[in-house]
């Protein structure tokens, strides 16, 4: 599973009404994303990827951003 399928799972999961369709180009604020659901995002994706996110991350205003962290932060793949 990708990172934006992983992000999917989690907005169906965690927000109210999650919108039909998250792209890279949706804005968080826009699909129901607030700071503390980006907070539990973050502790999720560092349990996932066995990663820690630095604390002076600037917050993410898109999926696409909140993308490119998480594929910088998470190990590679021994495929």
């Amino acid at each position: 599973m990708d990172t934006l399928e992983l992000l999917r799972e989690f907005i169906k999961r965690r927000v109210t009404n999650p919108p039909e369709e998250v792209n890279p180009e949706s804005r968080l604020e826009d699909i129901g994303v607030d700071s503390l659901t980006l907070l539990d995002l973050m502790f999720d994706m560092e349990d996932k990827f066995g990663v820690r996110m630095p604390d002076d991350l600037p917050r993410p205003e898109t999926v696409a951003e909140l993308i490119e962290i998480f594929e910088k932060l998470k190990p590679a793949s021994n495929d």
